[in-house]
């Protein structure tokens, strides 16, 4: 009597444990947009058009830096969902036309957006559109990238980001290319 219960409590188990995976299977979309939100999407959507940027690899750079926290401020000062320091925000806004620019307009997602999206796109520009040394750029500097690429420290290949010498630039890359695969799948129409 006390075999055949323990038998029927296993089966009991693995059909809810079946039933759990199938639910979790057929819900997968639902399930993956409650860990990786896509806030701001319109504004995302309209300035990665204005900039030429795929906006799910913008997002990506949204969810590592920031979690889509407007009020994110690093421990060097960088601010908003992009994170953009101050100097790069006067210098952004006063190259794309925006007036009466403040470091505090940076916790505005809209004005951040703008901004990082403008600058995003730039580095693209400069590393003629590879994603890795933009990416990299974008957190480690240009001129890091530069040097690290004319001293040979980094081959600027993805298959090769652990000679990337900042660990922060590795790991924001690393996690910048993962969270653009997941947008892309969750969001992308299919």
């Amino acid at each position: 009597m006390y075999i055949c219960r323990r038998r029927s409590k296993g089966i009991k188990r693995r059909i809810l444990l079946l039933l759990l995976l199938l639910l979790v299977a057929l819900n997968i979309n639902r399930i993956g947009r409650l860990f990786y939100p896509f806030p701001y999407r319109q504004t995302v959507i309209e300035e990665s058009r204005a900039n030429k940027l795929d906006p799910f690899l913008v997002a990506a750079v949204i969810k590592t830096e920031s979690n889509f926290n407007p009020r994110a401020t690093s421990p060097r000062g960088a601010r908003g969902i992009m994170q953009l320091m101050p100097e790069t925000g006067r210098w952004a806004a006063e190259k794309t036309g925006l007036t009466g620019f403040h470091p505090d307009l940076l916790y505005d997602p809209q004005v951040n957006i703008h901004l990082g999206t403008w600058y995003l796109a730039g580095l693209f520009r400069e590393f003629n559109g590879d994603n890795v040394l933009a990416l990299a750029a974008y957190n480690g500097g240009r001129g890091n990238v530069e040097k690290w690429l004319a001293q040979q420290h980094w081959t600027g290949n993805e298959n090769n980001l652990d000679q990337i010498p900042f660990p922060e630039t590795r790991d924001f890359v690393r996690k910048v290319l993962w969270n653009y695969k997941v947008y892309r799948y969750l969001y992308q129409a299919r």
